[in-house]
């Protein structure tokens, strides 16, 4: 082949493979246009049926005042004593309000980056007066049957006495902050967390990560 038909080849080839990549830039362009609003309204709702999980007679949410989530980054950032908020970031503080529109609590979602499987993203609620009154797992990729169990609707360990659900040990309760322990019995009410069989990690970063929402409720109110 002359030289002059190798370089009309590649020529050939060479628009070839940009008209191929040109097609396939507009195709995901075009199923993102389709795609992106159904996946921001599925988005919107999964976050709204969480947070009424999280604080049942909460009627509707707001908006936090401007600046809120910075200066909540920055409380939990300086009261980093013994590295446990170390790669804790607060995403999101909004209000509950009632049935009236007056401010019952607050919506905080908090993310941890050292769970096991990855970052563990928590929603949780507390009243104005320090109750948490419950939390919900926006994301996890926790180990299947141990640290997952965090999530599911599995007990914390399953050798203690009247084992409850993981999550059902931050239900109601009024800690300033909690711990982790191991011990095998029930500390429904406590500031202990059942530390979930094998999954110390994933149930560390739970801990830290209700921890520094509570340091945030507590700024709040």
């Amino acid at each position: 082949m002359s030289e002059e038909k190798k370089k009309g080849s590649l020529i050939k080839d060479a628009l070839v493979l940009f008209a191929i990549t040109l097609i396939a830039a507009l195709a995901l362009g075009a199923v993102y246009e389709i795609t992106k609003d159904p996946i921001a309204e599925s988005e919107a709702k999964a976050k709204t049926e969480a947070a009424k999980a999280v604080f049942a007679e909460m009627k509707e949410t707001a908006d936090a005042p401007a600046g809120t989530v910075e200066t909540a980054q920055k409380l939990v950032e300086g009261n980093n004593k013994n590295n446990e908020f170390d790669t804790i970031t607060v995403d999101e503080v909004l209000q509950a309000l009632d049935e009236n529109g007056k401010k019952i609590g607050d919506i905080i979602t908090v993310t941890s980056k050292k769970g096991y499987g990855g970052a563990i993203t928590v929603i949780m609620g507390v009243a104005d007066d320090g109750t948490l009154k419950g939390i919900e797992f926006l994301s996890i990729s926790e180990t299947p049957g141990l640290g997952m169990k965090a999530k599911d609707d599995d007990t914390s360990n399953d050798n203690i006495e009247n084992p409850v659900d993981f999550k059902d040990q931050f239900k109601g309760v009024k800690p300033d902050s909690y711990k982790l322990t191991k011990r095998n019995i029930n500390m429904t009410g406590k500031t202990e967390i059942n530390a979930i069989s094998s999954a110390t990690i994933t149930t560390s970063a739970v801990t830290n990560i209700l921890n520094a929402g509570l340091l945030v409720a507590a700024s709040i109110n």
